[in-house]
């Protein structure tokens, strides 16, 4: 980081009158409400820390007070300041989080136990982190962090560490500066706290690749200081020169950390002179125009290197990034890059695809991880401008995770949805230990299989040797079950287990059905083939788990099926009808197609009361047109040759929009005051027209015969009707009747 003039002592031990001369300078900014929380906090920590040591062998309580001023380097309020000095006290046997919620409020505490939380589980998940694990294991820690402040006491904590690694022994070294390289230095980068990421970027380059390091830092001829110095002149002219051309510039500038020249050099398989934007300028202004006129300007003041020039304003890169990039000879003979672009295709570069933090960490796209860091990285921008967010509610709300991260006995993370219960973890680990899931461990403690996980916490699932789920499991409102692979494994599970019982329940309903609606026995090899299953058990175990319903099935049973007449009616039918299939445009009008007959008169008969799509045959009448009877209406069963030879074939019309049918409806049920009433209300609620009533009363067994002749559209309102007739109180049986 930007190094600053601090009055901490170097090594301890830490006097008073450091104290005093550090809270003075840090009070220089700070108002003296915020400065006497912070000298509260600085003389608990030192009172609890005294004489302790941190893990890398440095003085614990000044390792505290650096760590504060660092945070205090990024212009934070006080809050996350207040947390860093209190942060090692959870453990401690003089830790009261009550005492400390009061004397500080419940943002500080919060912070402090978020804090203690994500430190124990960096140190324990990464111990098993590989490259498929590293993006989880950074959700984990921001998923524990409802405040991103929290997240930036870690980094200031562990910037703390690195800085003293050498204390600690080669392993330790290598252990600490890869966790460090994996997690926290991309988490600073997605924040945009980029000094705190160049410098954990060096420092774990220096560990993990000593030699190189070393060889790199030896050839940047200059200290960092004087790197810095350069680019601030290079600043000054090029500012001078726009604005003397009237071009209005935003210019900034960084010397190139040794771990991004380490890393490009390994990426283009280059030497170190050829690394053209070891140091760095850019430009922002306002028109495009301008960055062409600022590139000009830089060119008259520089040296332009050959080949070192894209225009990747004219020819964008695949991600949409946008920008002017040269390489010019500096006044001291090293080359310099400068970028230039405009206001608005810095905001893309920063939060659109080609972010800086996306496409170099070559991570997939992720939506929701995405949306917490934009909102994270808002909220530092508005820090830095000294302006507190706007709409803070809506802030915090839009930041609320929408998922989880959980760890394993083993260190393995676990990503779930928000809500999540152990029983969600058990599916997510395997299936098997799903289904033999009776218990469950959340940090050690016995918990609820219901209880709704946290970010953070260590799940382990106590299980049974053999066994299977619960059906409780399934019910929506016991709340065991919320990720849609948990549910789904717990229905195949039974559906497995039950599936004899399921078919008998499934035949048991169709048959129940098809009786209600009067229907011919169902032909299950064409039912199978219309639902698309392989076997008639299949299909009648799908209406037994209620995939399917029964009176979804008898509809289609009721359909018109062209050439597919019960054997039995077809022994009534002539020969000359059996075989024939009409045409829906032989003529006819209404309901009902007559077999090359046009625009002749129909009627349904009363003694059967046909409604789409029964099976239909018609009787030529004297006078009265086609009388359309069922096919296995027993009228024309029982008709002699003579009358045989006048039925014909009819279809139902295409449309049947606006036609309304008469059914009977035989209700049995028992009698008691209201029943009709009740009844009458379902056929009012339906908009469907009772024509005729028939009751009887059984006083002796108190039940009730009633037979109600309703205009129906189709089968569907049918069974509709019959359905909810059915779920009227003392209501024993409901069906349609022919005769």
């Amino acid at each position: 980081m930007v190094s600053r003039i601090s009055t901490l002592p170097v090594e301890p031990p830490v006097e008073q009158t450091h104290i005093d001369a550090w809270l003075g300078q840090l009070g220089e900014r700070r108002p003296q409400r915020d400065m006497a929380l912070l000298a509260d906090a600085v003389q608990i920590a030192r009172d609890m820390h005294r004489g302790e040591n941190a893990p890398d062998g440095f003085d614990r309580f000044l390792s505290l007070l650096y760590t504060v001023d660092t945070l205090d380097s990024l212009k934070l309020d006080i809050e996350p300041l207040l947390a860093a000095m209190l942060s090692e006290m959870p453990g401690h046997p003089h830790y009261d989080a009550t005492d400390l919620k009061r004397r500080f409020g419940a943002a500080v505490a919060t912070m402090v136990e978020q804090v203690s939380h994500i430190r124990e589980l960096s140190a324990s998940g990464s111990a098993n982190v590989d490259d498929r694990g590293v993006e989880n294991l950074r959700r984990m820690l921001l998923g524990i962090a409802n405040d991103v402040r929290a997240i930036l006491v870690v980094l200031a904590k562990r910037l703390q560490l690195m800085r003293r690694l050498k204390r600690l022994p080669p392993d330790v070294q290598r252990r600490v500066a890869r966790e460090t390289q994996l997690v926290h230095a991309p988490l600073a980068n997605r924040l945009g706290v980029w000094q705190m990421k160049w410098e954990l970027e060096d420092l774990c380059l220096r560990f993990l690749e000593p030699d190189e390091y070393t060889n790199l830092a030896q050839q940047l001829d200059g200290k960092r200081r004087e790197r810095e110095a350069f680019v601030k002149d290079v600043i000054d002219r090029l500012g001078a020169a726009c604005k003397e051309a009237g071009v209005p510039v935003e210019l900034s500038g960084r010397p190139k950390h040794i771990y991004s020249i380490w890393k490009k050099m390994r990426r283009k398989r280059v030497d170190f002179e050829q690394v053209f934007d070891v140091r760095a300028v850019r430009a922002l202004v306002d028109t495009v125009p301008q960055c062409y006129e600022v590139l000009g300007l830089a060119h008259s003041l520089w040296r332009p290197v050959p080949g070192e020039f894209d225009d990747y304003i004219a020819h964008p890169k695949p991600n949409g990034y946008r920008s002017l990039h040269t390489a010019v000879v500096g006044d001291d003979g090293k080359p310099l890059e400068i970028q230039v672009r405009t206001r608005e295709m810095h905001e893309h570069a920063e939060r659109g695809v080609a972010a800086h933090w996306k496409y170099k960490e070559s991570k997939q796209q992720d939506d929701e991880l995405e949306r917490r860091i934009e909102w994270m990285r808002r909220w530092l921008e508005q820090q830095d401008e000294g302006s507190p967010p706007q709409d803070a509610a809506d802030e915090e709300n839009e930041y609320e995770a929408r998922r989880i991260y959980v760890l394993s006995p083993q260190g393995k993370v676990v990503e779930l949805p928000s809500g999540a219960t152990p029983v969600d973890f058990a599916y997510a680990i395997h299936t098997s230990v799903g289904h033999r899931c009776r218990g469950a461990k959340v940090d050690g403690h016995i918990a609820p299989l219901a209880q709704a996980l946290q970010s953070g916490q260590k799940v382990e699932i106590i299980t049974v040797k053999e066994g299977g789920p619960s059906r409780d499991w399934l019910n929506p409102h016991s709340g065991y079950l919320t990720t849609s692979r948990a549910r789904n494994r717990v229905r195949q599970w039974f559906k497995q287990q039950d599936h004899d019982q399921h078919v008998a329940i499934g035949r048991s309903s169709l048959d129940r059905e098809v009786a209600r609606l009067s229907l011919p026995k169902p032909d299950l090899d064409r039912l199978s083939t219309r639902f698309n299953f392989k076997t008639n058990d299949d299909l009648l175990a799908a209406i037994g788990r209620g995939e399917l319903s029964a009176i979804q099935v008898a509809n289609a049973q009721a359909e018109r099926v062209k050439g597919n007449t019960a054997a039995e009616a077809d022994k009534a039918i002539p020969e000359r009808l059996r075989r024939r299939t009409p045409t829906r445009d032989a003529g006819g009008a209404g309901q009902v197609v007559v077999e090359g007959i046009g625009d002749l008169m129909t009627q349904m008969a009363k003694c059967c009361k046909p409604v789409p799509y029964d099976d239909i045959v018609g009787y030529i009448t004297r006078g009265r047109g086609v009388t359309v009877h069922r096919r296995d209406c027993a009228v024309v069963r029982k008709m002699d040759a003579q009358n045989r030879a006048r039925l014909v074939d009819v279809d139902w019309a295409g449309s049947q929009r606006d036609s309304r049918f008469l059914v009977d409806i035989h209700v049995f049920a028992s009698d008691r005051k209201g029943l009709l009433r009740d009844i009458s209300s379902v056929f009012a609620n339906a908009e469907i027209d009772v024509v005729g009533v028939n009751t009887q009363s059984d006083r002796r067994h108190e039940r009730a015969s009633m037979r109600f002749t309703a205009e129906v559209s189709d089968m569907n309102q049918l069974s509709q009707v019959l359905d909810k007739l059915s779920q009227i109180p003392d209501v024993i049986d409901v069906r349609r009747q022919l005769s």
